[in-house]
């Protein structure tokens, strides 16, 4: 009796046996088994929450469901609604699309250790495709030091579609990984985990809902370290600039036609299938943008993810000055190759379209006029073609991903924020094929999360048999960096600068912006990409578009009580 109160007030972790563990949550019990190959237990597609369905569909998740009997936690197919749409990324056949897919992965290492540093990934790809286990942490939680979690979360219009109405209010998805957060915070424990050091990472778009989790209301307190990697919050792609009118752009796009009238295009969206609605390639915008993103929301009386724009929150140091590992790849911009050659003459001929979305212009003239000066900077006299594929590489990597990210850092250590960790990461395989029409190589977008996760899907070697001994070192003090700064929250500590002779890394200072290199040798530098700082700095500083909340008809909110 006094076995069965303790195991039911408590809800220890219990070990069955050595090729598996019982864990016993509120939901009820949960079996995960023995990975020899890496020596971690995986609890693979928990429940965490349930996809509210039918005219609700679009509606911040519900709760997690319950059980009796043992849930044997090993089905790892389980993915959300989604195309394959996106570059590079390829869904394996044997991937399970279930509208009810909001599931989490455990990695637990192989000890009797409890109140470990916890991680919780976030899966990138723009905010349309992807799912929890895409890439895992098992080498990761094999040092024994951490317990990592991986999900899924809704994806695309499903996720994003931002009406600002009762029934498609938006952010969805992000409501999903605010459950996630707190189910974790809620059950780790049992686990073995410390509910009160949790480290949250993501890559690309994922790295983007790091970065808004800590303007979000809904998350504070729980969070305690974030590592964003090739991406952030101020990204041309981060923020839905106008959401009504991406909900109208998207309708049309899937032959709807009536977008004009609020009522019919809210029920449009409320009826179509889910296989339809994903259907759609918002990924390739020459504005580098996507359609369906992080929104903020209208006040309609309740709990909402975003209530003001990124840029705002920022500037009033309105979040959480959390330890941050902030960086991006030399390259991040090879993510746009594969459109270089349908957009080279597109380019030549209007370059103006493709200046990032987030900036706005008094009239077509001045849009011109900075667009000719943009083009300047980048290619000088040259046109957009083969001799100048690299500046189109740069271009790209600038307006994508490295320049947001570094005007968010100045904006936040403008705002107080002293435990911001910079890097720009530029080591590549050497078996790597050069970029076309060069002989140059470079770190491709989210290349520094192949150093630290397995079978990254952007990367050329997914096979461990495949690594050569250099890349292999290179994943080893990737992954003690990272470690580091997920038990200790700096990236660099006495005892791993012995261990790997390496640098002092002091975070970025109001005064004097210092960040690491990574590359075949680490070398600590300043002012990254100073001179292509300045000169987008200045183009925002006088240009910028700030995004609205959805703004809906008079007559409808009269009608709907508001």
């Amino acid at each position: 009796m006094f076995w069965f109160i303790l195991l039911s007030s408590f809800y220890v972790t219990t070990l069955c046996d050595y090729n598996s563990r019982l864990v016993y949550l509120s939901q009820g019990p949960v079996r995960g088994y023995r990975e020899p190959e890496y020596g971690v237990y995986s609890f693979y597609g928990i429940p965490y929450a349930t996809v509210p369905k039918g005219a609700n569909r679009f509606k911040a998740p519900l709760a997690a469901p319950v059980w009796s009997d043992t849930f044997e936690a090993v089905d790892t197919e389980i993915i959300c609604p989604q195309s394959n749409i996106l570059n590079a990324l390829v869904i394996p056949e044997s991937k399970v699309i279930k509208e009810d897919c909001l599931i989490a992965n455990i990695y637990v290492p192989e000890t009797n250790e409890t109140n470990l540093p916890v991680v919780i990934y976030i899966h990138g790809g723009a905010f349309v495709t992807g799912w929890g286990n895409m890439f895992t942490p098992k080498s990761l939680v094999n040092t024994q030091k951490v317990i990592a979690i991986t999900f899924n979360y809704r994806l695309g219009a499903i996720g994003f579609l931002c009406l600002g109405t009762k029934d498609i209010p938006g952010n969805a998805a992000m409501k999903d990984q605010v459950a996630l957060i707190r189910w974790v915070h809620k059950n780790i424990a049992n686990f073995g985990g410390n509910p009160d050091d949790i480290t949250l990472s993501g890559f690309s778009s994922g790295a983007v809902s790091v970065d808004m989790l800590l303007l979000s209301k809904m998350a504070r307190g729980i969070i305690k370290k974030v590592i964003p990697e090739s991406a952030g919050g101020l990204c041309p792609f981060s923020v839905q600039l106008d959401p009504v009118e991406n909900a109208k752009v998207y309708a049309k796009l899937l032959g709807f036609q009536y977008v004009d009238d609020i009522y019919a295009l809210e029920n449009f969206y409320m009826n179509i299938p889910h296989d339809v609605l994903s259907a759609v390639q918002v990924t390739n915008m020459k504005d580098s943008v996507t359609l369906m993103a992080p929104c903020i929301e209208r006040d309609i009386g309740e709990e909402r993810f975003l209530e003001d724009s990124p840029v705002n929150l920022l500037k009033r140091g309105d979040f959480e000055k959390l330890p941050t590992l902030y960086g991006f790849t030399h390259m991040d911009g090879l993510f746009r190759l594969p459109q270089f050659y349908t957009w080279k003459d597109e380019m030549n001929t209007k370059f103006s379209d493709f200046l990032p979305a987030d900036l706005q212009f008094k009239n077509k003239l001045e849009k011109e006029k900075v667009a000719n000066e943009v083009r300047s900077f980048y290619f000088s006299d040259k046109p957009v073609g083969e001799e100048t594929v690299l500046d189109f590489v740069y271009y790209f990597t600038d307006v994508m991903y490295a320049l947001p990210m570094l005007r968010s850092v100045k904006l936040q250590v403008e705002a107080g924020h002293s435990q911001i960790y910079l890097y720009e990461y530029s080591y590549y395989e050497d078996g790597l094929p050069p970029i076309p029409f060069t002989d140059k190589r470079g770190a491709n977008h989210c290349a520094q999360t192949f150093g630290v996760l397995d079978g990254f899907w952007n990367s050329t070697i997914v096979d461990e048999k495949d690594v050569s001994d250099d890349i292999r070192q290179r994943k080893i003090y990737m992954k003690k960096i990272w470690l580091n700064f997920m038990i200790k929250g700096k990236p660099i500590s006495d005892d791993l600068e012995e261990d790997l002779n390496l640098p002092e890394w002091p975070p970025v200072e109001l005064d004097i912006q210092r960040y690491m290199s990574i590359n075949r040798t680490l070398e600590v530098q300043e002012y990254l990409l100073k001179d292509r700082y300045l000169f987008w700095e200045n183009i925002y500083d006088k240009h910028y578009r700030n995004p609205i909340p959805p703004i809906l008809p008079t007559k409808y909110r009269n009608l709907n009580g508001e």
